[in-house]
């Protein structure tokens, strides 16, 4: 399930890497294959589980518009083919008239939209969100494209109750945050590159959230505690 999100860091899309749930990447973009290798069952599929969860753009062309799957000339017989790096795969035509090819569709998948789940985040970041109420802290991967409100929608996953809290940043003054903003929107920069041109890891330091309850009509609860 997406949530509704547009972006998605790499890890997450890594995730999805079996035969019954398979994403890839494409040129920055997301897409959900599962369906259709349900609908191609067989040789033709095997190639695209085998990438599920990881990024395939080096497979496509992106001067063409839209981008297509590259050209380039079999080793074996000289001849001009579709870069097919594990072998032909649902949809690819061929170069040479092939009464075996299956032309039973009107798009194919890696220019249907319908495939395309979201996008991939050109920067994933790392952030702390600190519960005042319980001391708990949580150190979560998101997007450097998304606004306060959707690390909110990730952090329900910790925390049922989130949207009943204040998110603030404590630096030399505490300020509210603006939940519509990104990160960066709000002023809290990502420095990471820095921090790896001086030889630190790049979560050498990683900025902290700070959560306060403000609707004593609902619970609190992380994980499985109630507060």
């Amino acid at each position: 399930m997406t949530n509704g999100r547009r972006y998605f860091t790499p890890n997450e899309v890594r995730r999805h890497n079996t035969e019954n749930d398979a994403w890839v990447s494409v040129l920055g973009k997301v897409l959900d294959l599962t369906q259709l290798i349900d609908n191609y069952p067989g040789v033709l599929s095997e190639p695209l589980i085998r990438v599920a969860g990881t990024d395939i753009s080096h497979w496509f062309d992106k001067t063409k518009h839209p981008p297509d799957i590259r050209i380039c000339t079999d080793v074996k017989t000289g001849l001009q083919t579709y870069y097919q790096p594990n072998g032909k795969f649902v949809h690819v035509p061929s170069l040479n008239v092939d009464s075996k090819i299956d032309h039973c569709y009107e798009v194919p998948w890696w220019k249907d939209d319908r495939y395309i789940i979201g996008f991939l985040t050109k920067k994933p970041r790392l952030v702390r969100i600190i519960n005042t109420l319980n001391h708990h802290e949580a150190t979560l991967e998101v997007c450097s494209e998304e606004t306060l409100a959707d690390i909110q929608t990730r952090y329900l996953d910790i925390n049922a109750h989130a949207a009943s809290y204040i998110w603030r940043r404590h630096e030399s003054e505490s300020r509210d945050l603006d939940m519509t903003k990104t990160l960066d929107d709000n002023g809290i920069l990502d420095e990471s590159d820095v921090y790896e041109k001086l030889g630190l890891p790049n979560d050498y330091y990683i900025p902290a959230l700070h959560i306060y309850f403000s609707d004593d009509l609902t619970v609190d609860c992380w994980g499985d505690q109630n507060s």
